[in-house]
């Protein structure tokens, strides 16, 4: 039974989404504000938080920010509808995947689960090592390393960095990027994918030659650097 950790001031709405999330076959726990957050992430294993932006003292996004220095437990971000500067400072703080307020519990439910099928190691044929120049992926294992040094990686970082590096050489699209990434169609003005592959780019660096590693293929999507 998955643990998921849900942190909101807003006690209402949470004690619905809880009651509906356990009906679902969850173990859903909750905390109204980051603090409380915070240390319950401390106590205890979760496989997912649904953390809200705004909450009094110790918002979303700053609370998000101390989550990320030492835990990658995958995160969906709660935020006002049409708040896109949250969304992508959330996005670029290390969250998962965003859903806007108000939002139906089936459809958070289908976020959760489509982010925690593709958290899971993978146990396929395909999860073998796959090493790519100083790349090396271990899918299993859910880590990579560049150069011999541990990345680390959110779940969604990893996930868009497995499908470019299974397509070296050849353009992904953000539409196929999202879809395989994140179990969702792209929606229209969505910057998620081009956030996530900054934050890609970021910790990868560059290649020898001083390339990028995940280049912009104009007007379709990003493709990793073949050789």
């Amino acid at each position: 039974m998955d643990k998921l950790l849900l942190i909101d001031d807003d006690i209402e709405l949470v004690e619905m989404l809880k009651e509906y999330l356990d009906l679902e076959g969850f173990a859903a726990h909750t905390a109204y504000d980051g603090q409380a957050g915070l240390l319950a992430l401390q106590a205890k294993h979760y496989d997912l938080l649904v953390l809200d932006v705004m909450m009094p003292q110790l918002n979303g996004i700053e609370t998000l920010r101390q989550i990320r220095q030492h835990n990658n437990v995958p995160v969906i971000m709660l935020t006002a509808k049409g708040d896109d500067a949250d969304r992508i400072v959330g996005l670029e703080l290390g969250a998962d995947d965003y859903v806007a307020k108000p939002c139906t519990p089936r459809e958070l439910v289908a976020r959760i689960r489509a982010i925690l099928r593709r958290a899971k190691p993978q146990t396929s044929p395909q999860s073998a090592v796959i090493r790519l120049g100083d790349l090396l992926i271990e899918p299993q294992q859910r880590r990579i390393h560049w150069a011999g040094k541990l990345i680390p990686l959110t779940s969604t970082e990893l996930n868009l960095l497995l499908i470019l590096v299974q397509n070296a050489g050849n353009p992904v699209t953000k539409q196929e990027l999202s879809q395989q990434a994140l179990g969702r169609p792209l929606a229209r003005f969505d910057r998620n994918i081009d956030v996530h592959v900054s934050s890609l780019r970021q910790k990868l660096g560059v290649a020898a030659q001083g390339k990028q590693l995940i280049e912009t293929v104009y007007k379709l999507g990003y493709q990793y650097l073949k050789d």
